[in-house]
């Protein structure tokens, strides 16, 4: 695959630049090998891999959330907007326009699915007025979420959870969001509406996503671009549509290739071959 282009005078420089960092849990685990990635202003960015490979904690490392759980960045730095954002707290980056969306959605189960909208709004000092519009553009993009807006979260189904938790962050007015295993737990045709309003809101109202992902074949439909990690390094990057096409790709994290689909068996022999060959 292309590596990333280097930047140029003409070049716009990225909105989201991740450069070499390296994560350790625990004083002891290293989890992050000196991962570096780049999320262009208004695109669609997949971070693909197997569970385990790293994909969580990456985005917490942007978020700067991964300090909450026993893990320090030893190695590297973060830029968004060309600033360098790696040592402020969660609630800043919010404030400058980065969210994230955790994996699992954590909804408040006991508060509404419009109570819990309107947390997404606390670092935004909004009338009234501006309150009831900013919930109206959500519910626009989520109408499922205005029929449940007076239900308890706890009681809604994963798929209006996931909702109800993109939607919050939307209420924070980001220009990017970091979006971690959208897919995990959700019916199939649920997913492809979620990830179509992720398109939607990334073309109509230009928010750019990273989102962590290990349904490889829904993610590289709606990304422009896309990373696989494995092991805590990034192995492969480019376009989303030659990753799709890539043999390797097909057939590590597809289960697909040109002689057809591979049994379970043969994907599991084929993993083991790849990693002592690589």
């Amino acid at each position: 695959m292309t590596p990333t282009a280097t930047q140029t005078p003409e070049t716009p420089p990225p909105y989201l630049s991740v450069n070499n960092i390296e994560v350790i849990y625990d004083h002891v685990i290293l989890v992050l090998k000196g991962v570096s990635l780049q999320v262009p202003q208004g695109k669609i960015v997949a971070l693909l891999g197997a569970n385990g490979a790293g994909k969580s904690t990456t985005l917490k490392t942007i978020s700067t959330l991964l300090r909450g759980e026993r893990g320090d960045v030893t190695k590297g730095e973060v830029q968004f907007k060309g600033e360098r954002v790696d040592q402020l707290t969660p609630n800043e980056l919010v404030k400058r326009g980065l969210s994230q969306v955790m994996e699992g959605r954590h909804c408040f189960g006991h508060l509404t699915i419009e109570e819990n909208l309107l947390t997404g709004a606390y670092t935004r000092s909004l009338s009234r007025g501006e309150l009831k519009d900013a919930l109206e553009k959500v519910y626009h993009y989520f109408p499922r979420l205005k029929t449940r807006r007076g239900s308890q979260a706890g009681y809604t189904s994963g798929g209006e959870q996931q909702m109800c938790a993109i939607g919050r962050a939307l209420m924070a007015k980001p220009s990017m969001i970091l979006l971690d295993e959208p897919s995990m737990g959700i019916a199939p045709q649920i997913v492809e509406e979620i990830f179509g309003i992720v398109k939607d809101l990334n073309h109509k109202e230009n928010v750019s996503f990273l989102l962590a992902e290990q349904n490889t074949n829904v993610a590289l439909r709606y990304a422009d671009f896309g990373y696989i990690l494995e092991n805590g390094r990034v192995v492969m990057e480019g376009q989303a549509q030659e990753l799709a096409s890539n043999e390797d790709v097909k057939e590590f994290y597809l289960g697909v290739s040109s002689a057809g689909r591979k049994s379970f068996r043969d994907m599991k022999f084929y993993r083991r071959r790849k990693r002592w060959l690589a």
